[in-house]
């Protein structure tokens, strides 16, 4: 044991390095030795860490010692469950005398530092791992709370107030205020704790009704994002928190020290600074049964307080932005925005507005519109990369406005007139600013610097956020949208032809994406709604025409059909503004053309929406007024139109041809009823025929071509009758199968097919035939298959011909892959024997042309080897699902798919190198399929030849020392398949895998083991080396108890080895009695059934505890 060593070197050592280490050193061995250790040994190792912190607290090199005292809350944690009361007490004691300052300054700030190590140790989000189970972790965080945790936080309190006066005086020393500025960080930590004992469930439920009436609100989760939580510890605490008046003395001790410091720029960034304004931020998050059940009153009045004080920090916010601008520090301005949000989580917006008006003539609301504004203005108008605060208080105070009307959603009258005014005129500001950044920067040419943008997901939350400002006071918000739109029209028809209008079409490009952003919702990965504050935001319209959201609606769609006449085109639609365009409408068509909920409440005629009023009036116009009648249908003509327009008249624009196909196209085609109507437009056939039977799209991106063919093709599933849907798909894909096997066909194929055209041709043939390929539905299904039973052959010569161009040879492989994942479910026997057929021949061509070839010497090769490989085991994957999903019984002539995939993996392995299995994807596609088939296909295991075999147990060797732990978890299960497989066979009378594992001579002339000898030894070591993880302790108890079974005497040989080992009779007798309980408690037989196995996993468990400390040290 290296103790008395580390110890010689913590006391003697001139190397701050080599004392940190021997600290480190000391934790390491106390962890990896705790089950032999006395109680004795783990106390003193603990007293000893404090105590050497104690007596060298006022040595250089601080971190040696907040490493001993880390390692003395580590080993208190460590011991905690274990420790006797009386112990524990006389640990804490020596902590309590060193933090009250028993044994001077020094001391004192080593006692914090332990204190702040043991809170963030027994945190389960902060602690160390110790190897051992979460319940664990849980157990120690409820039980120092309930102790310990309120008597720490009353020490540091103690030790902050009694500096008080001597800091406020100018009379203390660095180490005083450092003590006071550690003791109020511990302060905040203790309260950013996950309180979960102290809450009294009964107290909650009185007071929740009553302070919810005041405007508290007990529903709100505090702002992960910005590492904020609500601070909620309890009815025990408030005596500490609330009667004691701690709010009022750490505000009055800040605010003293703000007012004798004002003149020195850098007070505010000093370490007491921060820690009382971060405790200052903690407790104007304290909220739930901490406070009385007085209707809210103590806590409005602590908010109120907290609110006073903060308010100097921020007001003014267009001169303290540029008092930061000369050099002053902006933490200050950035905790004031955090209180902001704070508050506006814990209070009604009715509340949150109030706070302020008992302290100035104005509410809190009107205030944030001054502060965001000027904000705002200063990030977005004078934007300079380097004041990343700018942006951080920009997202603090837009998260807080979102706070603030996610709230009033819930009740329209919780904001005031004077609060949506407010609101109001700051997304008018807001818009403005936007409008003159994009005036000053229309004729930027570097991406990089244009205004604000970062990153187009960035820019998109930003908008958002500003829509849901616009979107609360949508009465006011959107006729102004309507009005800028309008006259920035009418100026860019004033100007054509007159003057430069770039800088038009640049603010015209930013007022379609705010208006984008405020009448629609991306609708990612959901459908998309019309937003809910406009359906009931316009009441008094009871007529479409004059409804603003309509008119605004029609006034951008008729603006953006006049692209459609080529001059005007030229003239007025870059393709900037045309991106645009087309990203506004692709959220549009989304949103509002022909929503499916709007077919149930249509309205016949405009006299039905007269005979409603108020809110269901607009939401009856919104879904109708661009519904599945008239006006629907022309817009989706028009929309088909503008898509179009810009795939073939803008070349070369590769984000708008992106936006067109991947944005709006999809949109178009992803309901039902819009595709019925779209098929049934002139301007469809026209996009299909271009498509079909033009050059026109080659022009496009090829990887942009296989989602128009998927485009396409996913419209065909909307029509009722299937064969329809199939002659759809063949029609469309017709002219491009014929060419495929017209140019396969020439008998000079191979050398056209190296010319440049001919081979982007069919890169671009094999991009749509995937984009077909994804698009499968049961309705096309049959028509993707025949369309896929034409190209088979061709696709063959293709990969003969192309077998050393890796594009090519990828995009086969990828078009297989998709076939069949979408074909597999659907097909009869004949149908799968031609597909497993095609398969098969694609793998037997690309082994031929690659096994052996592999050059990894050069890095893109092993990409793209990584690349085909990848997509040849989601290929085998893929047919493995036809098992799974096809339920029928077999037909005559039906393949067996397992023979097919273990067929296909001695086929691929050869190919898999060692170090192409270092790719994290690969290496577990590979051994998911591996372990897959051996678990659910044990049995034609036995029938592969030896050396398939070997293939597949030479994988599963270099797999369960793979450093990745799925592999390994895989790994193990299969070798579990493996042996569970054997054993059950030996057990009835048969052979199993005998014919496989018997001992053979390897290619050196020795003697081989037999591969379940060889996996149980392995894992014997792998169980008892130091490094062991305990996350696949459950898999390696499932393989383990098949191989002792299978190998018997080997186990009992390997064990007696092992406990030999062992340097004193203590632990050779405490690793026999292991391994003893290990096969023989818990009633464990030599049955695989599922209560034996978990038996011999409980007994698992036990063992891994029992030899803690006798597992052999790997080596570096």
């Amino acid at each position: 044991m290296p103790y008395q060593s580390c110890r010689f070197i913590l006391e003697n050592s001139q190397l701050p390095n080599a004392r940190f280490q021997a600290a480190s050193a000391i934790r390491d061995a106390a962890i990896r030795e705790w089950g032999i250790l006395t109680d004795e040994n783990k106390r003193s190792l603990i007293l000893y860490c404090l105590q050497y912190a104690t007596d060298h607290a006022n040595v250089p090199d601080a971190y040696v010692q907040v490493k001993v005292t880390s390692v003395a809350a580590q080993l208190l944690k460590r011991g905690w469950s274990e420790f006797a009361d009386s112990e524990k007490v006389e640990i804490i004691c020596q902590v309590k005398q060193a933090v009250q300052g028993a044994h001077g300054v020094d001391a004192q700030v080593s006692g914090i530092n332990f204190i702040e190590s043991l809170v963030s140790e027994f945190s389960p989000s902060t602690s160390t791992a110790l190897g051992l189970p979460r319940e664990f972790h849980e157990q120690c965080h409820r039980s120092l709370e309930l102790i310990c945790l309120k008597e720490f936080y009353c020490w540091a309190k103690d030790a902050a107030v009694s500096l008080t006066d001597k800091i406020v005086g100018g009379t203390t020393s660095f180490s005083e205020e450092k003590i006071c500025s550690s003791a109020m960080r511990i302060m905040f930590q203790i309260l950013s704790w996950d309180f979960r004992q102290s809450a009294d469930s009964r107290d909650r439920t009185t007071f929740k009704p009553n302070a919810c009436s005041a405007g508290i609100r007990r529903e709100a989760t505090l702002l992960k994002k910005f590492e904020r939580t609500l601070v909620q510890p309890g009815v025990s605490w408030r005596e500490l928190l609330i009667s004691s008046g701690q709010t009022t003395w750490i505000l009055s001790f800040y605010a003293t020290l703000r007012q004798k410091f004002s003149v020195d720029e850098l007070w505010l960034d000093s370490p007491i600074a921060v820690s009382a304004r971060q405790l200052i931020l903690q407790l104007c998050s304290l909220t739930g049964n901490v406070f009385p059940a007085d209707n809210g009153h103590t806590q409005i009045n602590n908010l109120l307080q907290i609110l006073s004080s903060v308010i100097p920090w921020i007001e003014s916010p267009e001169v303290v932005i540029e008092a930061i601008r000369l050099g002053r520090s902006e933490s200050e301005f950035l905790d004031g925005c955090h209180a902001l949000l704070s508050i506006a989580t814990l209070t009604t917006p009715l509340l949150f507005d109030n706070l302020l008006h008992s302290l100035r003539p104005f509410g809190t609301i009107h205030f944030m519109s001054i502060l965001t504004s000027d904000v705002i203005k200063a990030y977005v108008v004078n934007h300079d990369e380097k004041e990343s605060w700018m942006e951080e208080a920009l997202d603090v105070l837009l998260e807080t406005w979102t706070v603030i009307f996610e709230s009033s959603e819930r009740d329209k009258n919780s904001i005031t007139a004077e609060g949506r005014s407010a609101a109001a005129k700051l997304f008018n500001n807001i818009t403005e600013a936007h409008l003159e950044a994009a005036w000053a920067t229309a004729y930027d040419e570097d991406d990089d610097a244009e205004h604000f943008v970062a990153s187009v997901s960035k820019r998109d939350e930003r908008l958002g956020s500003y829509a849901v400002i616009a979107r609360a006071t949508a009465d006011i918000t959107i006729p102004f949208l309507l009005m800028v739109f309008s006259q920035h029209i009418s100026h860019l028809n004033q100007i054509i032809g007159k003057s430069d209008i770039t800088r038009i079409l640049e603010k015209l490009y930013w007022i379609l994406l705010m208006i984008g952003h405020v009448l629609t919702d991306s609708g990612e990965g959901e459908t998309a709604l019309i937003p809910k504050s406009l359906e009931d935001g316009f009441p008094d319209f009871l007529e479409k025409e004059q409804h603003p959201v309509v008119a605004l609606s029609w006034s951008i769609i008729d603006y953006s059909r006049r692209c459609l006449d080529p001059e005007t085109r030229t003239s007025c639609f870059s393709p900037r503004l045309m991106e645009a365009v087309i990203w506004f409408l692709a959220r549009w068509v989304d949103t509002y053309l022909m929503p499916v909920v709007g077919t149930n409440i249509h309205i016949a005629s405009v006299d039905d929406s007269m005979k409603m009023h108020g809110p269901q009036s607009s939401k009856v116009i919104l879904l109708n007024f661009c519904g599945e009648h008239k006006e629907g249908e022309l817009v989706l003509d028009i929309v088909v139109r503008i898509c179009l327009t810009s795939l073939i008249s803008y070349p070369g624009e590769k984000e708008l041809q992106t936006l067109s196909c991947q944005k709006l196209l999809v949109a178009l085609v992803r309901r039902r009823n819009v595709c019925m109507r779209l098929l049934s437009l002139e301007s469809w056939r026209d996009l299909a025929s271009t498509f079909s039977n033009e050059r026109t799209f080659f022009s496009l991106n090829a990887r942009l071509q296989r989602s128009i063919a998927q485009n396409l093709v996913c419209a065909a599933s909307s029509l009722k009758d299937a064969e329809a849907s199939n002659e759809y798909v063949r029609d469309l894909m017709g002219p491009m199968t014929s060419y495929l096997v017209e140019i396969s066909a020439r008998t000079d194929f191979k050398d056209v097919a190296q010319l440049p055209d001919a081979m982007y041709m069919v890169i671009c043939l094999l991009e749509r035939l995937i984009g077909v390929a994804k698009a499968t539905q049961p309705r096309t299904q049959k028509g993707v298959f025949d369309v896929a039973v034409t190209v088979m052959n061709p696709l063959i010569t293709l990969l003969e011909a192309y077998k050393n161009q890796p594009a090519v040879v990828y995009l086969i492989i990828k078009f297989t892959v998709d076939l069949v994942d979408g074909q597999v479910a659907f097909l009869d026997a004949n149908d799968t024997s031609i597909l497993v057929r095609f398969c098969m021949q694609l793998l037997q061509i690309y082994s031929t042309h690659n096994i052996g070839k592999q050059s990894f010497s050069l890095i893109g090769v092993q990409d793209e080897k990584y690349k085909d490989l990848h997509a040849l085991l989601q290929l085998l994957a893929n047919l493995c699902s036809k098992d799974l999903v096809d339920f029928s019984p077999d037909e005559l002539g039906s393949p067996d798919i397992a023979e097919v995939i273990f067929f296909g993996l001695h086929i691929v392995s050869p190919l898999i190198s060692s170090d192409l299995l270092k790719f994290p994807k690969l290496s577990s596609c590979y051994y998911r399929l591996v372990s897959h088939m051996l678990e659910v296909y044990p049995e034609k295991v036995a029938l592969l030849t030896k050396e398939a075999f070997a293939q597949v147990t030479t994988a599963l060797d270099f797999g369960i020392q793979h450093q990745d732990i799925d592999a390994v978890d895989m790994c193990l299960r299969a070798i579990n398949a493996l042996a569970s497989y054997h054993y059950r066979e030996k057990i009835a009378g048969r052979e199993g895998l005998a014919a496989h594992i018997v001992d053979s001579q390897g290619s050196n002339g020795r003697l081989q083991e037999n591969i379940l000898r060889h996996f149980l030894r392995f894992l014997l070591q792998l169980i008892l080396h130091d490094d062991f993880r305990l996350v696949i302790s459950g898999s390696a108890a499932d393989a383990l108890l098949p191989l002792l079974l299978c190998e018997q005497e080997l186990y009992q040989r390997l064990v007696q080895e092992f406990i030999e080992k062992q340097a004193t009779d203590f632990m050779r007798s405490r690793l026999a009695n292991a391994f003893h309980s290990l096969t023989n408690s818990n009633k464990v037989s030599s049955s695989l059934d599922r209560p034996n196995r978990s038996h011999f996993r409980n007994n698992f468990h036990e063992f891994l505890t029992d030899i803690s400390g006798l597992r052999i040290k790997t080596c570096n």
